[in-house]
């Protein structure tokens, strides 16, 4: 007797596991293709595993809110994870001391041309307030943006995907961008992919050399807070 497909999918969905399963396998497979390219950054394996997904959900035609249900163990794990960055931090403590006051002017314009040029380009193309109140904290981790989009009468989940865009582009053309401009300081690199791309960014300047991490993790943890500080007055003056 042969079992029926749409009962067995049926059965396996009423299930938090098979999103969960799922999303583990399209990042091992973004993964696989990314190490297969030699960690070419065009290949950006959370790129590879959001396309993968995507097609998946609307193949199922899955809403998100059920992919979530099974997938926010992952969502849950992006804590750990953010914490676990103070630890090349540490390591590169008294290098960081050392450049204090460039990291500190790096920084406040890294962040300010984010917001900036994202607002301009996005007024010019005819958007609306609560597409700029989505789009001024893309470069920040997705927990802060979501919860500075929600204050500014954004809408978060555009604001969450505008941050993920955000991220897996800077993890793209940081590499090739920064070897063409012929910057060659690892403390620089990683602290304008750490700035501009959060997390993403930041995974992908840590693959790239210790050193660059460390300085992307600072740019990303300090951009966050400079960002809900700046944001609101940034806005205000844009509108």
């Amino acid at each position: 007797m042969k079992a029926d497909p749409a009962v067995i999918w049926a059965y396996l969905t009423q299930g938090p596991l098979l999103w969960l399963t799922a999303t583990l396998a399209a990042y091992a497979l973004g993964d696989a293709c990314y190490r297969a390219t030699g960690r070419q950054s065009w290949a950006n394996p959370v790129m590879i595993a959001v396309a993968l997904l995507g097609t998946l959900l609307a193949a199922t035609g899955t809403d998100y809110a059920t992919y979530f249900e099974g997938a926010q163990f992952v969502h849950f794990m992006l804590g750990p994870a953010t914490v676990a960055l103070a630890l090349p931090m540490q390591d590169n403590l008294p290098r960081m001391r050392r450049a204090l006051l460039p990291i500190a002017a790096g920084l406040v314009a890294a962040s300010l041309a984010a917001m900036v040029s994202a607002l301009v380009i996005a007024r010019a193309l005819g958007a609306g307030p609560e597409v700029l109140a989505s789009l001024v904290p893309k470069s920040t981790t997705a927990p802060v943006a979501i919860g500075i989009a929600e204050r500014l009468g954004g809408q978060p989940t555009l604001a969450a995907v505008l941050v993920l865009c955000t991220g897996i582009f800077g993890a793209m053309v940081v590499t090739p961008f920064l070897n063409l401009l012929g910057v060659r300081d690892w403390r620089a690199r990683g602290l304008a992919v750490g700035t501009a791309a959060h997390g993403i960014g930041t995974a992908r300047a840590l693959q790239v050399h210790p050193t660059a991490g460390a300085f992307a993790a600072i740019g990303m943890g300090l951009n966050a807070i400079l960002t809900a500080v700046l944001a609101p007055l940034v806005l205000r003056l844009m509108q």
